[in-house]
């Protein structure tokens, strides 16, 4: 009877322990962490040039966020009827290739660095930038562009 009584009292003495000690795990802080994803998005915001030359944002209604490359494909379809301009040549291909790294975005892009003026290449890094931003990338990552021809160096939005 002792040796039952011993095998029911030392796991609950073990129990009572574990409870009044808290198992030793301590109480943490408030945690900072990332901003969440904005969640459901009306369309992505494509950046355009105004009459002035300054940079626009234009949201475009597809019913979702999309990728960054969704939102550059449709950049490089032009500003539409809008009013607005774009330093980017025209062209029929929008295909985007997209990378992201720990604190750039890499777009593989179907142009020439010929075919994009100044304020092009910033509609296109201000339409990456955006895009991750909204879907819960780092304010402070970059944008780097690869045309066909070149390399950019890493670049942020100057209107973010």
């Amino acid at each position: 009877m002792r040796i039952a009584a011993t095998r029911t009292a030392l796991p609950a003495a073990l129990a009572a322990v574990m409870l009044i000690s808290g198992c030793g795990i301590q109480q943490s802080g408030l945690e900072e962490g990332p901003e969440a994803p904005t969640g459901l998005a009306p369309g992505a915001t494509l950046y355009f040039v105004d009459e002035g030359g300054e940079l626009v944002a234009q949201q475009r209604d597809t019913g979702q966020l999309g990728s960054i490359s969704d939102a550059v494909g449709l950049l490089l379809t032009g500003p539409g009827d809008s009013g607005l301009e774009t330093d980017i040549d025209e062209t029929t291909l929008t295909r985007v290739g997209t990378s992201v790294r720990a604190d750039v975005v890499e777009l593989r892009l179907p142009l020439s660095s010929s075919e994009v003026d100044g304020a092009g290449i910033d509609q296109i890094v201000c339409t990456a930038a955006a895009t991750h931003i909204q879907a819960g990338g780092a304010e402070q990552d970059q944008v780097q562009l690869r045309f066909t021809d070149l390399v950019a160096d890493p670049a942020s939005c100057p209107v973010l």
